[in-house]
């Protein structure tokens, strides 16, 4: 390929993004078969067909997704240039779209997201809650600068993307204030038979709570699952079962519910992580929020667990 026609990569950079021609045109304020013939004259100058066909769906060939990662270079340095011609501060990106794995409880993402938007060149952010599968194919095809997860990058999984860890969080037991005495003088033993509410089959904390239920021989009574840790926190401030959740944000639990602790453990643990397709990254929102979740969200932890690693 002797010249690159600039036009014909933005219309291929666009389409890979939105996912679909029909998507991009609206974007782009020109016709579906604008778009095709101008695909078409890509795919001509590579050589290779950029994208393949999966029913009505257009995915990214393996060619295609090594053309995507340049065009979503150049673009972004484009849209850098432009920001500093304007008068915009270099490197301050106008929006951060980011997905947060809907496991994660919400008081946690609060203050992760916090960092991001303290600053004088705050970007506006677009945030959105879903599994973490979907979340990755949203990150696959840049439609999302960040994951916010409470489990890394699956193994094998066929996404261009890497893993940052946040911290980690030991893990407390809560429930109605006036159950406290009761189920706090021996615990974790009396879990055993209590009302439990507990995180969706499936979420980390759903493995690590039955991996630990059964090493300490204890069988809570499970009175509903939740996708949504919100929820599953609001039905325990009714009172009709113990929950757990991360120390990071006890108190803001106990204030929020009006709950209490009847214990902890330090053998369980919530592990977040930030997961960005940048294995370096350069997004300054994206490096203010791992700066803050060490520092600020989890930094006493995380020293802490420095300490008993020595």
């Amino acid at each position: 390929m002797r010249h690159l026609n600039y036009g014909h990569l933005q219309y291929f950079w666009v389409v890979a993004r939105e996912g679909s021609v029909a998507r991009a045109a609206e974007l782009l304020h020109v016709t579906p078969q604008t778009i095709s013939g101008q695909l078409k004259l890509l795919d001509q100058a590579v050589g290779e067909r950029l994208f393949d066909r999966s029913g009505r769906n257009l995915v990214l060939s393996s060619t295609g997704r090594v053309v995507f990662q340049y065009a979503d270079e150049i673009f972004s340095i484009g849209a850098e240039l432009a920001q500093v011609v304007g008068g915009r501060k270099p490197g301050a990106p106008r929006v951060l779209n980011v997905g947060v794995v809907e496991s994660i409880p919400k008081l946690v993402a609060a203050q992760l997201l916090q960092t991001a938007v303290e600053s004088d060149d705050a970007p506006r952010l677009n945030c959105q809650e879903a599994p973490l599968d979907s979340l990755l194919g949203e990150l696959a095809i840049h439609r999302l600068d960040l994951v916010l997860s409470d489990q890394p990058l699956p193994a094998g999984l066929h996404v261009r993307a890497f893993n940052h860890p946040l911290g980690a969080s030991e893990i407390a037991f809560f429930v109605r204030r006036k159950d406290v005495r009761r189920l706090k003088s021996e615990f974790p033993k009396s879990l055993d038979g209590e009302p439990f509410l507990l995180p969706a089959q499936g979420s980390a904390l759903r493995r690590r709570l039955d991996d630990w239920f059964e090493e300490h021989d204890i069988a809570p009574y499970p009175v509903a699952e939740f996708d949504d840790s919100a929820l599953l926190k609001a039905v325990g401030q009714t009172g009709v079962g113990i929950f757990a959740g991360p120390m990071a944000i006890e108190a803001d639990i106990c204030r929020m519910y009006g709950v209490k602790v009847i214990g902890r453990t330090a053998e369980l643990q919530e592990r977040y992580y930030a997961i960005s397709h940048e294995r370096r990254l350069k997004h300054p929102a994206v490096l203010s929020i791992i700066a803050g979740a060490r520092e600020v969200v989890f930094g006493d932890m995380n020293r802490e667990e420095t300490v008993k690693n020595k």
